[in-house]
């Protein structure tokens, strides 16, 4: 199992309320698992944090609803200014997963 790194828990919780719309803090811990193969796992110490810091950012906004099941839940959803943040988040991991990729291809010794 992958540990998220630093920094990239904002960035793939804001990715999947973007693909998936609204959805519940255990919904999006699943989803998150799915997409990754089931190699990223989050728990509650790490996921409710993160959505409480995105939602005073005004990234994302929460409501409460009812579950698949009829229980009570709060829902997440990407607010615009999330989707303006995503955008910039995800531009800078592309470069800086560029750089890396550049550095890793590099022989030894040039």
């Amino acid at each position: 199992m992958a540990e998220v790194l630093q920094g990239t828990l904002d960035l793939i919780v804001l990715k999947t309320l973007e693909s998936m719309g609204p959805l519940h803090g255990y919904a999006i811990a699943r989803r998150i698992e799915q997409v990754s193969g089931d190699l990223l796992h989050l728990n509650q110490g790490t996921l409710y944090p993160a959505l409480l810091r995105l939602q005073q950012r005004g990234w994302i906004s929460g409501k409460w609803g009812s579950s698949e099941n009829n229980r009570r839940a709060r829902f997440y959803g990407i607010t615009r200014a999330g989707r303006k943040q995503l955008a910039a988040e995800a531009a800078d991991w592309e470069r800086m997963a560029a750089i890396i990729g550049r550095l890793l291809q590099t022989p030894q010794g040039a």
